[in-house]
């Protein structure tokens, strides 16, 4: 699969995301003063930092992280086939490059999340797609842009769709499953791996989407809930480096970086990332990955990405819809 590359726009602070998961947004953490283990490739290239202002994220190509996928999640009892059809038709046109421009375009260029959504609607759902319904629904939205814009892409389509939609915002995830669990709210844009965790209230989701899905299925059941198609779109955590890095060394995935390493490469990242099994040991594990040192940050935010950009660290952690990311 061809790597994907964004770049994150020079000293644009991160919006904070998720809260799961995704922290709901990632896995990850920060790290203390901790340097990796294992010896590095003698025959690779020098990887110290590298100044630059543009930073791309490397493709996660072995599936590190968990597949937080961009899902419907819709109350049993008022889920129908329209319903749902019409959900999946944004799941198959939504993609995380999108996600990135949308947030950007709320919190970087103070766009409303109302237009911004129905922008993209516009551009993206043809009504002679859409399944007609009625009905009254209410999509929940959680306290953050993502989620809400979200929200209103959802509402908007099944507006366009003859339902009777509207948008309620409903705080962070202990708040509103329980609201669309009891039919307060009708239907929520959910984030695959973490609420398949959240619902096991124990960490079974995988990096697989197919897996996770089925792993989730009797969770959904159980809770009264149905959820639809998972998008191309995630949220979820990723690692980025200067472009002048990643020039030098010709690497655009997570892999390639592995292959090119010798010495030299330095982690940045939140407090506990030295020890969770999705950022430091993963890397380690996973891709092989060796560091030289470790540096204490913070978890996608401006302290990493301005570390990156000053060539203190090799590599940090991002999040993967991060609205200060945009294409080049």
């Amino acid at each position: 699969m061809r790597a994907r590359i964004r770049y994150i726009a020079p000293l644009v602070l991160a919006v904070v995301a998720l809260t799961t998961a995704c922290g709901e947004s990632g896995s990850s953490g920060t790290g203390g003063d901790s340097t990796s283990s294992g010896s590095a490739n003698a025959s690779g290239q020098d990887c110290s930092p590298v100044a630059g202002d543009k930073l791309v994220v490397l493709e996660d190509d072995q599936h590190l992280q968990n597949a937080d996928n961009v899902i419907p999640a819709v109350n049993a009892d008022a889920s129908d086939d329209a319903l749902l059809a019409n959900l999946n038709a944004v799941s198959a046109a939504l993609t995380t490059d999108q996600l990135v421009s949308m947030n950007a375009a709320v919190d970087v260029q103070r766009q409303s999340a109302e237009d911004v959504a129905q922008g993209w609607v516009d551009d993206n759902i043809s009504d002679g797609d859409l399944q007609k319904g009625s009905g009254s629904v209410v999509v929940g939205g959680a306290n953050f842009t993502e989620s809400t814009v979200l929200g209103n892409i959802y509402a908007d389509v099944l507006k366009s769709a003859g339902f009777d939609a509207s948008v309620k915002k409903v705080g962070n995830r202990e708040l509103y499953l329980p609201a669309l669990e009891s039919g307060e709210i009708q239907v929520f844009p959910e984030y695959l791996a973490t609420v398949t965790n959240f619902l096991a209230k124990d960490e079974v989701a995988t990096g697989d989407v197919d897996g996770t899905l089925e792993t989730l299925k009797p969770l959904a059941e159980k809770a009264g809930l149905v959820f639809g198609e998972p998008s191309d779109a995630v949220d979820q955590n990723a690692f980025a480096v200067t472009k002048e890095f990643a020039d030098k060394l010709g690497v655009t995935t997570l892999s390639d970086l592995a292959a090119a390493c010798g010495s030299g490469l330095v982690l940045g990242g939140p407090t506990e990332c030295p020890d969770r099994p999705q950022c430091q040991p993963g890397l380690e594990e996973t891709y092989g990955l060796t560091f030289d040192s470790f540096r204490e940050l913070d978890s996608g935010g401006p302290l990493t990405k301005t570390a990156l950009q000053q060539g203190e660290i090799s590599i940090g952690l991002v999040f993967s819809s991060d609205g200060a990311l945009a294409q080049s």
